[in-house]
């Protein structure tokens, strides 16, 4: 009942104009920054960071969110009518996206991912309106050893659940960590790894850095690999209303969908990729018309977009009850978080209700607005994917540029973002994962600071980590999370 009274007053505070104004530009900016082959929601959120932070801070963080929702429904545009997936969990929509198109049943495709991207949005904001903060209130019981077995597990599952070698991803893991100690020791007051440059005393900044590596390093790997787009039509979308036999057949795949795509979001690291996936393997093992997988189903589509939408509503899960951030996009909604002094976790359902009950509320009514979208405007959205795509590279720098020396009026932040484009695009040649950085970044200060207060409260005796059952079962699971992988591989040979 507490629950029902609080997300209550989480509708009367969004049921404004302005508030409203803010949730549709950001849903209408994710859909279209989600149709934009090659950008994706934590490129598109990070070029928007810097204009968020002047807004108030529900405004912004409505907004904010709206776009990381608003993407997992606009990639299906492109990914249907061009064959061209806007994000890597978008692939498998393509494949059996664009056999539906190409047999004139493009619109019937989108609109099931529609309804099934409404369901899924909707069922997974419900599980968090119930499940964050139950989880909060548990987490109030951690302790700073606690919270650093924690963090521990989190790094654990983006170390083995990130595409590449775990090995990889574990070197990628500890640049961010690196790049968090440096800067001033807010404990005993040294400068660490500056070498000298005052720009860096407070320390590398999360958005130039993020800019850097998922706006502008997407960016120079597309003008790497120009290729020309397909030419499209609207009359090749045929009815986009799904009649009331697809919509019967489609609703089980939903389900399914729905219930893996929120269980992997949930887990850090995990993302829509895996979940779709995960999806795609459940359906096709479970679906009455396995022969229509690779030819264009039905089934296939309601699933793996129920699972994409789940995903971002269970990834809001960790974010909001512990601070967790479980992907890149998730990191970047903490930074903004943290930019208007509010601490996600136990305090933010307790000291300040409205934003965060706001914040669910918004999800509501961001699902609504996107169904209406994209059954009404697949049209618009066809035709400004298609003007767009000359103008979006130097649109898109622009923006970087823009953004990033609006913050301070430093060009240190510009040089920071353009050395982090290019090393990203060195990086992914070379098979490293950029995630594992970010959030080595973000989490790198929580940890550390975990990590040193529960020593100063054990007098400096390592078995303070050891301590308490919850301690040993956290660590006990990120060694089986980030072993596992390689023992099964060891076992294959």
């Amino acid at each position: 009942m507490e629950v029902i009274l609080n997300l209550w007053q989480g509708f009367q505070g969004l049921l404004t104009i302005e508030i409203l104004l803010y949730c549709f530009i950001g849903v209408l900016l994710g859909q279209l920054i989600g149709a934009l082959p090659g950008v994706g929601s934590a490129a598109g959120i990070s070029i928007l960071l810097p204009i968020a932070f002047s807004l108030d801070p529900k405004g912004a963080l409505v907004m904010l969110c709206g776009i990381y929702y608003g993407t997992m429904y606009g990639g299906t545009v492109t990914a249907i009518l061009l064959n061209i997936p806007g994000e890597s969990d978008s692939v498998l929509v393509a494949v059996e996206g664009y056999q539906l198109a190409k047999k004139g049943r493009g619109g019937v495709a989108l609109g099931i991912a529609a309804i099934g991207s409404f369901f899924a949005g909707t069922t997974g904001v419900v599980a968090l309106t119930f499940f964050a903060p139950q989880l909060a209130k548990k987490a109030l019981l951690f302790g700073p050893a606690e919270k650093f077995a924690l963090v521990v597990l989190a790094f654990a599952f983006v170390a083995s659940l990130t595409s590449g070698a775990v090995s990889k991803s574990i070197v990628s893991l500890c640049i961010g960590l690196i790049a968090a100690t440096v800067g001033q020791d807010i404990l005993v007051g040294r400068s660490r790894l500056t070498f000298g440059l005052a720009y860096l005393i407070d320390g590398i900044k999360f958005v130039p850095m993020a800019m850097g590596f998922f706006a502008l390093t997407e960016i120079i790997g597309s003008m790497e690999n120009n290729e020309p787009v397909e030419e499209i039509s609207i009359s090749r979308l045929g009815r986009i209303i799904p009649n009331a036999r697809e919509i019967k057949q489609s609703m089980a795949p939903m389900l399914r969908g729905t219930v893996i795509g929120f269980i992997t979001g949930v887990m850090p690291g995990a993302g829509a990729t895996i979940a779709a996936f995960i999806a795609y393997g459940v359906e096709k093992k479970f679906s009455k018309r396995p022969e229509e997988f690779g030819n264009g189903s039905l089934d296939a589509i309601a699933s793996l977009e129920s699972s994409n939408n789940a995903t971002s509503a269970g990834a809001m899960v960790p974010l909001m009850a512990l601070a967790i951030p479980g992907s890149a996009t998730t990191a970047i909604l903490l930074s903004g978080f943290l930019v208007f002094g509010l601490q996600p976790g136990p305090q933010l359902f307790a000291q300040h209700p409205d934003i965060a009950w706001g914040l669910v509320a918004s999800m509501y009514v961001g699902n609504v607005m996107l169904l209406v979208m994209n059954v009404i405007g697949i049209p618009f959205f066809v035709w400004a994917v298609k003007k767009s795509t000359p103008f979006m590279i130097p649109l898109v720098v622009a923006l970087c540029i823009a953004g990033v020396y609006g913050l301070d009026q430093n060009m240190g932040d510009v040089w920071l973002m353009v050395i982090c484009g290019f090393l990203g695009l060195i990086l992914i040649k070379m098979e490293y994962p950029l995630v594992p950085i970010l959030l080595g970044l973000v989490l790198g200060g929580l940890a550390e600071n975990n990590f040193r207060t529960a020593l100063l409260i054990g007098y400096g005796n390592f078995t303070v980590f050891f301590e308490k059952p919850i301690c040993v079962v956290l660590f006990a699971i990120a060694a089986l999370v980030t072993g596992l992988p390689s023992v099964l591989k060891a076992i294959r040979k």
